[in-house]
């Protein structure tokens, strides 16, 4: 177990990583306090993708201090990327009986829902994170909402939740991404390559997004960025089925 002396953590945005640094500090001086630092640690861990020892930090939160919501939030997002759906559901479930208002745990376990084929029960959710309006970080509810919205094949819904996230956070590639798409399929091809254009200047280019731009280039009729955005998904993505798509024709 880590020296708790020599422990505190920078929670650090960007590319979904947390960083933990070391520094002096003194023994906390209650469960509370010890319970805080081994979430923080687990959350820590599970950003690095250390599951097993996120578990372990976050038991021993839990055991210092069963009331401590924050800590039941980050065990659902660890048994959420085990795939252990049953133990997820019940630490979100644990985390908002004792914090209601809870607007990270409120968009955990909505997106927590949506994944799982369950949209319609996930937007409640998401509309309760944005009900804080000290909430930190609300472009993230509006773009799991927009995603969710889109796998509940209600478009309409999509754009405006997506809107509004990039509204708040201008360079969120998901955003961008789907309301390329989005304009894409209505026919809208100058928005759709204005969206996919700031895309790719936030983002690494997917499978997904070069075979997006390609296909706005190509009903746009330029040629020449059609074949940029060609020579990049063969080169890149030689075996994905949107370059297989490309080999045979199948633009639709």
């Amino acid at each position: 177990m880590p020296n708790l002396k020599r422990l505190a953590i920078l929670l650090i945005a960007g590319a979904g990583m947390l960083a933990l640094i070391a520094v002096a500090d003194e023994e906390p001086s209650s469960a509370r306090q010890r319970a805080q630092i081994h979430t923080e640690l687990g959350a820590a861990y599970f950003g690095r993708d250390q599951m097993g020892v996120a578990l372990a930090e976050l038991n021993e939160a839990v055991r210092l201090d069963s009331n401590y919501a924050p800590a039941y939030n980050v065990l659902g997002l660890v048994y959420m990327a085990l795939r252990e759906d049953a133990k997820a559901e019940e630490s979100f479930r644990r985390s908002l009986s004792l914090d209601a208002a809870s607007s990270d745990t409120h968009n955990n376990y909505g997106w927590f829902l949506c994944q799982r084929g369950k949209s319609e029960e996930a937007m409640p959710h998401f509309a309760a994170a944005l009900k804080n309006p000290l909430y930190a970080t609300p472009e993230k509810p509006y773009l799991n909402a927009g995603i969710c919205a889109r796998k509940n094949n209600n478009d309409a819904d999509a754009e405006e939740f997506l809107l509004r996230s990039v509204r708040l956070q201008p360079h969120q590639p998901q955003a961008l991404f789907h309301l390329a798409d989005i304009n894409f399929k209505r026919g809208n091809l100058n928005e759709a390559k204005n969206f996919i254009n700031r895309y790719s200047q936030v983002a690494a280019p997917t499978q997904e997004s070069l075979w997006l731009g390609l296909r706005i280039e190509r009903r746009l009729g330029d040629r020449n960025a059609e074949a940029s955005y060609d020579l990049q998904l063969r080169k890149m993505y030689p075996d994905a089925p949107e370059t297989r798509a490309l080999r045979s024709g199948k633009y639709e």
